[in-house]
């Protein structure tokens, strides 16, 4: 690999991995929304979860790329969003 294009790979992971940071702290902010008592803010963190799903499997496909161009595995993901079901017993 070129001292070019390890500068790009160098580039893509450093823009990924900050997009990562952003997206998992976007997540975090959208569950504390979650808890509000008011039904608009509630349904918005509800939604803004749902796009950072989308944005968080787009991210998986890039660092498949990275690691593909690199050869270094995928970074081990702490941010993922997983959908839980809830019901009250009562």
């Amino acid at each position: 690999m070129t001292a070019k294009e390890q500068q790009l790979t160098e580039l893509l992971t450093l823009t990924s991995r900050s997009i990562t940071h952003l997206t998992a702290a976007m997540t975090s902010l959208s569950f504390d929304l979650l808890r509000s008592s008011d039904p608009g803010v509630r349904g918005a963190g509800s939604r803004m979860v749902v796009r950072l799903q989308a944005v968080s499997e787009e991210l998986d496909q890039q660092w498949k790329l990275i690691g593909e161009l690199t050869g270094v595995a995928q970074p081990p993901r702490a941010d993922q969003v997983v959908e839980v079901q809830l019901h009250s017993a009562t």
